[in-house]
């Protein structure tokens, strides 16, 4: 593919895909979010419009260039829209079939052969994906950290298939266009970061559901003697407790360490739809949802 990426698509418009997609549109990039539907479109629209809204508010965004960026966008329900796109970032539910499934049709509509597909998965093999289409030279993994616009890291994952041009395309607009850093990353489950996060997080769990601390000094001892911004309960209520529960799958399944498998209390807590932060309840309440 030559010159630089212009045009980028974003498959989901859940927490991860609105922050992507709103950082590439607030790069200057045309962006275009496909939904499952119509109706989860708009709400796709109305979060990421209610990001922006909340960057301007706290003075960290320009609403003229709020208003730019948004005009950058296009939200849809239909995947054949982004068959111009030069770079699609998958971002839908950590789920390997849900994952498989999209990038076996990305590989049919994105009609440039050197077009760049991505993954945010958070721990699923890239490989996996990229030989579900027929260019897995062009499948990188692309995870972003949330909040996608604040946090600036993203980890570049490579499979046995990954091209160089394709690391080196990912890489430049990672860096250059959307101004992240960048780390890279063999493709093993967790990647860099939560290959070691997770098993502190579970760590965490594993104290609170055993009695030998309550959640609030668990996260007290951590910020407090350990200078961390914020303790490990609070980190995987922010993170999705199913997101946590699903990397830890992703961990056990491919090193088989009993202390990466997740613990009875995190599985029955997701079961229970007590997620964290996005529910309202996980270790701790949450109030503020808005």
């Amino acid at each position: 593919m030559s010159g630089h990426i212009r045009r980028v698509g974003v498959v989901g418009g859940g927490q991860m895909g609105a922050g992507i997609a709103e950082v590439c549109a607030r790069a200057g990039v045309d962006t275009v979010v496909c939904e499952a539907d119509a109706v989860a479109a708009r709400a796709a629209r109305d979060r990421v419009t209610a990001s922006f809204d909340r960057a301007v508010r706290r003075g960290k965004l320009d609403p003229v260039a709020a208003g730019d960026a948004l005009a950058r966008m296009a939200f849809t329900g239909n995947l054949d829209d982004l068959a111009d796109r030069q770079l699609v970032v998958e971002a839908v539910v950590e789920n390997p079939e849900a994952k498989t499934e999209v990038f076996a049709a990305l590989d049919k509509i994105v009609a440039d052969p050197g077009a760049v597909l991505a993954t945010n998965t958070s721990s699923l093999p890239v490989m996996r994906l990229g030989m579900a289409t027929g260019r897995a030279d062009r499948v990188v993994g692309l995870h972003f950290f949330n909040p996608v616009p604040v946090l600036p890291l993203v980890e570049v994952v490579t499979s046995l298939h990954t091209s160089a041009e394709t690391v080196g395309t990912v890489e430049d607009f990672a860096a250059r266009t959307l101004g992240k850093t960048v780390i890279r990353s063999q493709d093993r489950a967790g990647f860099v970061v939560n290959a070691l996060l997770v098993p502190y997080l579970l760590s965490a769990i594993r104290m609170a559901e055993s009695g030998f601390a309550s959640p609030t000094d668990v996260d007290a001892g951590m910020e407090l003697g350990c200078a961390h911004p914020m303790g490990p309960l609070k980190l995987a209520d922010l993170i999705g407790l199913d997101t946590v529960a699903s990397i830890a799958e992703s961990l056990y399944d491919e090193f088989k360490e009993p202390l990466y498998a997740p613990p009875p209390l995190l599985q029955r807590m997701v079961e229970a739809g007590l997620l964290g932060r996005k529910t309202g309840r996980g270790f701790h309440r949450y109030e503020d949802l808005g």
